[in-house]
C-alpha cells in the first residue's frame, strides 16, 4: 500500500516570487496573506514578489509568509483528494504542518507564525549570534570541537539534519572560533547561515516564555493525521503535548535526522516538500531514504498535480465537480 508524508520547509527554503501561481485566483490564500499583512504591518504580497531581501528573510515577516504560501499548497492538495499519511515540517514547517494535520486551523497558523516570528526578531536584536553549519562533520565531531575551543552552554546543537551535517547556534565570535578550528583541522566544512539570531538555542529563552503565554489562548485539536515532531522525533497526537513542542521548539534542536527515522520505520513509499525549493527532499535522500521512495517538489500547482497523479481521488482541483476536504475549526480571535 503506497503511504505518503508532507514535508514543511522552514527558514531558508524562502525566495523571491515563492508561491506566484497562487496569487490572483486563489481566495483562501489571499485571506492568509491579508491576515499575515495586517499582524505585521507590511505587505506581504509586496515582499513575496519583490523583496528586498532584506525583508523577506526577516523572521517576522518571512514566518507567516512562508506559511501562508506552504498552506496554499496544501489547500490544493486537499481539493485534489490527497490526504497525507504523515506530515512534518522543519523547525518553522512544524506549524504548517499542524494546520495540514488539522491540529490548528490555518488562520491560526499564519497568526502563531507571525507572533513567533515578531517575539524572535526582537530577542535576536539583543543579542550578537548566529548559526553556523556544518558538513561532512559528525554530531560528535562538532562536540568534540565546541569543547576544545572551550565553549560549551555558548555554542549548543540547533539542527541533527544528517549523519554528517548539523548546525550549531551561539555567540557571533564563539561561532567565528569554531569556524576557524574547523578550517584549522581540515575537519569539514562549514557556513555561517543568513539569519538574524541564535535559533533553537537558550538564548532565545525569552521568547520563548512570551510566546509559551501567548499562545496558550490558541485552539489545538486532536490532528486528523500523525504529526512527527521536531523535538521527540516521533509521532505526537495530544493537543497539549503539541502546543508544548512548538512551544519548546524556539529553545530545543530540531532532531530532523530522528523524523526521517521515524519516516523509514514506518514503511513511507513517498515525500511531497510543500513549499519552496527541495531543501528537505535533499535531506531526505542523505538520510537514507532513496530506493523506492517517490518525491515530490509541490512548489507549484503542477506539482500538485503531479502528486495528484498517483495519490489524489483522480479529480481536477480546478474543475467545478472537485469538493474541499473540511478545514479545521476557524478561531476569530487574534491573539
Amino acid at each position: 500500500m503506497s503511504t505518503i508524508a508532507f514535508l514543511f520547509p522552514g527558514q531558508g527554503s524562502q525566495e523571491i516570487g515563492m508561491g506566484r501561481d497562487l496569487f490572483g485566483a486563489d481566495p483562501h490564500f489571499k485571506r492568509l496573506m491579508d491576515l499575515g499583512s495586517e499582524l505585521t504591518g507590511d505587505d506581504l504580497s509586496v515582499i513575496c514578489g519583490k523583496g528586498p531581501e532584506k525583508k523577506i528573510v526577516n523572521p517576522r515577516f518571512l514566518q507567516p509568509l512562508m506559511t501562508a504560501v506552504a498552506l496554499g499548497y496544501n489547500r490544493h492538495c486537499r481539493e485534489a483528494g490527497i490526504r497525507p499519511d504523515f506530515v512534518c515540517g522543519h523547525s518553522l514547517g512544524e506549524i504548517a504542518a499542524l494546520a495540514a494535520a488539522g491540529a490548528i486551523s490555518d488562520e491560526d497558523a499564519v497568526r502563531i507564525s507571525a507572533k513567533r516570528g515578531e517575539l524572535m526578531e526582537q530577542t535576536a536584536l539583543r543579542i550578537s549570534g548566529g548559526m553556523l553549519a556544518l558538513f561532512f562533520i559528525s554530531l560528535d565531531t562538532a562536540e568534540r570541537l565546541v569543547r576544545e575551543i572551550d565553549a560549551p552552554g555558548r555554542l549548543v546543537l540547533a539542527n541533527d539534519n544528517a549523519h554528517n551535517q548539523v548546525v550549531i547556534s551561539g555567540g557571533s565570535a564563539e561561532l567565528d572560533r569554531l569556524a576557524r578550528r574547523i578550517h584549522e583541522e581540515k575537519a569539514g566544512k562549514c557556513q555561517r547561515l543568513p539569519v538574524a539570531g541564535p535559533w533553537h538555542s537558550p538564548y532565545m529563552q525569552v521568547a520563548q516564555d512570551e510566546f509559551a503565554a501567548w499562545v496558550r489562548d490558541i485552539p489545538f485539536h486532536e490532528p486528523l493525521t500523525a504529526c512527527i515532531m521536531n523535538a521527540t522525533g516521533a509521532v505526537e497526537r495530544d493537543p497539549e503535548i503539541l502546543r508544548g513542542l512548538i512551544t519548546r521548539q524556539l529553545t530545543s534542536p530540531v532532531y530532523w535526522r530522528a523524523c526521517m527515522e521515524t519516516l523509514k520505520a514506518k514503511g513511507v513509499s513517498a515525500l511531497a516538500e510543500i513549499g519552496p525549493n527541495r531543501v528537505l527532499l535533499g535531506l531526505a535522500r542523505v538520510n537514507g531514504l532513496r530506493r523506492g521512495i517517490d518525491v515530490y517538489s509541490v512548489s507549484s500547482r503542477d506539482g500538485v498535480r503531479l502528486v495528484a497523479e498517483k495519490f489524489g481521488t483522480g479529480r481536477n482541483a480546478a474543475s467545478p465537480a472537485a469538493e474541499p476536504l473540511p478545514l479545521a475549526p476557524v478561531s476569530n480571535e487574534i491573539g
